[in-house]
């Protein structure tokens, strides 16, 4: 602690020091009575090292409040204004701190709702094709249509987590969204034929653009158009240089949910009333889409159908 004193207080030592020596310098040049000097000296002593054992306590007060104190309250005694820029400086990081253990706290148990909600939504289709096996009718089209709810689930899940943590891989090139379109129809066939959707698609959209990622945004829309559909239903795809429209003939959203709809863990009505909705998809569909410069725009009538239009991006 002394040592920690000593280098604080360094230079006015060194000051002090500097000033006695040219005072014996004028006592010597001037043939000045150096028994006087030595009197001054003495006196001079004796009120620095008084003086020294006042900052040194002061000092080592200060040294142990700063490395047990737990909250600002305990640096009241920090007065000088240097000092107090310090304790606004020490108050600033406190708080920037407390803010990120709480968005820390806030994204663990948001993360853990996830899981559970996520864990939740597997176990439908695991159990569908539990039974289907313990019973011997494993029908080919129902065990497809669950096994790609599974995959579905589980890719939601991977690109969230590798969105929360800003990890992503974007690569942009010339892409056709009626290719991209084709092999997402390519890929829920089975879900189409299993309520019996029709699908027409006109048009095509090139744009420079990460054609996974892209992919993944409209899977979203695509299920979504399916999943609340009726039976027998329609759904349209429309592409052109403006952009892309994906129109169903579904049960629509209320006017209420759809300010709401890219809310992160937002259900809504129909998520509610159907149970088949994680609140991950359009939040997630925002976020990518986002990221690759482009916008989504939501228009629904209740029993009439929705209607999704992804564009670019206005300057």
């Amino acid at each position: 602690m002394i040592a920690k004193f000593l280098k604080e207080y360094s230079k006015w030592y060194l000051l002090y020091a500097s000033m006695t020596g040219l005072y014996l310098l004028t006592f010597f040049l001037y043939h000045l009575p150096i028994t006087f000097f030595l009197t001054s000296f003495s006196f001079n002593l004796t009120l620095l090292f008084g003086i020294s054992i006042w900052l040194f306590l002061g000092f080592r007060k200060k040294m142990k409040t700063l490395e047990t104190f737990l909250s600002v309250e305990e640096l009241a005694d920090f007065t000088l204004p240097s000092e107090e820029s310090y304790r606004d400086l020490i108050l600033a990081i406190k708080s920037s701190q407390s803010q990120r253990l709480l968005d820390a706290k806030h994204q663990h148990q948001g993360l853990q709702d996830l899981i559970k909600m996520w864990s939740h939504q597997m176990k439908v289709p695991l159990s569908a094709l539990s039974l289907m096996a313990q019973t011997d009718q494993l029908d080919k089209q129902e065990v497809r249509q669950q096994l790609l709810r599974l995959e579905k689930y589980l890719d939601t899940l991977l690109n969230y987590l590798k969105f929360s943590g800003n990890k992503d891989d974007f690569r942009f090139e010339i892409c056709s969204s009626r290719e991209i379109i084709m092999d997402l129809i390519k890929k829920y066939r089975v879900s189409f034929l299993a309520k019996n959707l029709s699908v027409n698609i006109e048009g095509d959209w090139q744009l420079k653009s990460d054609k996974k990622w892209l992919s993944f945004a409209l899977s979203q829309v695509l299920d979504n158009a399916i999943k609340y559909s009726k039976d027998g239903g329609q759904i349209a795809v429309k592409m052109d240089e403006k952009g892309i429209t994906i129109l169903d003939t579904g049960m629509g959203i209320l006017s209420e949910d759809l300010p709401r709809l890219f809310e992160e863990g937002f259900t809504g009505f129909n998520g509610h009333e159907h149970k088949k909705a994680t609140g991950l998809g359009l939040y997630m569909t925002k976020q990518v889409l986002d990221r690759l410069a482009l916008s989504i725009a939501i228009e629904s009538q209740v029993e009439i159908g929705t209607q999704v239009f992804i564009g670019k991006q206005k300057v």
